[in-house]
């Protein structure tokens, strides 16, 4: 009986602790989502937004813009070998194309955004907790939510697409440079399947996902920054779980919106 015990104990706990997590920081987005529309009210807090732009969103350009160089470049190399073996190399720029803008664009964008921002919202924020500064925020009568935490998600909502749409641009234009210079394909035949096949929901659902994908990430780093404990240790947990639980939430949102979008026929 102990053993069986043991066992449903073992198995059990964890996935109690992870509803558990998952109702919390449920009741944390809709509480986030009810302030937003507080946030445009008097006193505003423009400085602070835009501050939080600046460092989440251009702060994060350079690494972004790297990572998308060389996607467009691998990109471009990987299926050219699949597709000189069917003589179907003038494809290799719609399929480029859409794989950057609808897929690798907002996952790569964010999952870099996670790495160089998140993680520092997350510890930041729970360096404030642990030091009681928050504390002291509220005992001023300031919302400390609205004051820290509004600020932050709605910076990075507004950056990752910006920075998504800039990931596409370099992405396809670092592919059609090797593409054309370096393997050899016919430039006319490159951007004719492009202006052929391409739609306008091509674009638009990257762009989408990116919006998620920002108040998702935000959301997810400011609630484990915001509710840390434990001191320097606990900080130290709290930006490693930041980082986990948005890289892990950024794939699974794309599989379903993904899904949504594939319903839908967009």
């Amino acid at each position: 009986m102990r053993a069986i015990d043991h066992f449903f104990s073992f198995f059990g706990k964890p996935i109690l602790t992870l509803i558990n997590r998952l109702g919390d920081f449920g009741h944390f987005l809709i509480f986030n989502l009810k302030l937003i529309p507080l946030y445009f009210t008097t006193p505003l807090r423009g400085k602070e937004t835009f501050k939080q732009i600046e460092r989440i969103g251009a702060d994060s350009f350079m690494v972004i813009m790297l990572t998308a160089v060389f996607t467009g470049l691998v990109m471009s190399l990987q299926l050219y070998q699949g597709f000189k073996d069917f003589g179907a190399e003038e494809f290799i720029g719609y399929t480029v194309f859409i794989s950057i803008s609808k897929e690798l664009g907002p996952v790569f964008g964010a999952l870099m955004l996670t790495s160089r921002a998140i993680s520092s919202m997350a510890a930041e924020l729970g360096t404030m907790r642990v030091t009681e500064q928050i504390d002291a925020i509220d005992t001023l009568a300031v919302d400390s939510r609205k004051y820290l935490i509004i600020p932050r998600i709605i910076a990075s909502t507004i950056s990752l697409p910006i920075l998504v749409i800039c990931f596409d641009l370099l992405g396809n234009v670092s592919a059609y440079f090797i593409s054309t210079e370096v393997l050899g394909i016919n430039p006319n035949a490159y951007k004719n399947t492009i202006s052929t096949f391409l739609s306008f929901s091509d674009i638009g659902v990257g762009i989408i996902k990116a919006f998620v994908f920002g108040f998702l990430i935000s959301s997810i780093g400011t609630y484990v920054g915001y509710f840390t404990k434990g001191g320097a240790r606990g900080v130290g947990i709290a930006t490693t779980q930041a980082v986990v639980m948005a890289a892990v939430t950024i794939f699974t949102a794309n599989y379903f919106l993904s899904s949504l979008f594939l319903f839908l026929d967009w």
